[in-house]
């Protein structure tokens, strides 16, 4: 079961970044806001892949610990997780960026995404 999930939170994780790499790309076609100084590609991609991984461990230990109860505590911690981290893009100070009152706008979403791939690509992963 930790194979599947950790495989699991590796390509929710790689899906998330991918689509929020796009996402910070059409943002800036859109509002021409640049970000890569805060938010490379590679920040993203990493984050989301980070975000994945952690969840996948958290996932198979809830599993678990808690049985049949564990998926529906790890989808309710997640989901809370990933609003509760929408603080940081709404309280960041960026010095040295000509538009920063975008980038709420380009890095919540973002936000959401990995919970979001999660939730998509689990049935593939894992079934009870």
């Amino acid at each position: 079961m930790l194979k599947k999930s950790l495989l699991l939170g590796i390509v929710s994780g790689l899906l998330a970044g991918i689509v929020a790499v796009i996402y910070a790309r059409v943002y800036f076609s859109i509002n021409e806001a640049d970000f890569s100084k805060v938010a490379s590609n590679v920040r993203i991609v990493a984050a989301s892949l980070f975000g994945g991984v952690l969840a996948s461990v958290g996932y198979w230990l809830l599993d678990r610990w808690m049985k049949d109860k564990g998926e529906i505590v790890f989808n309710f911690l997640f989901t809370a997780i990933s609003f509760v981290t929408l603080v940081v893009p709404i309280t960041a100070r960026l010095k040295g960026v000509d538009t920063p009152e975008f980038f709420p706008g380009m890095a919540i979403p973002m936000h959401l995404f990995p919970a979001l791939a999660w939730y998509t690509l689990k049935p593939l992963f894992i079934r009870k």
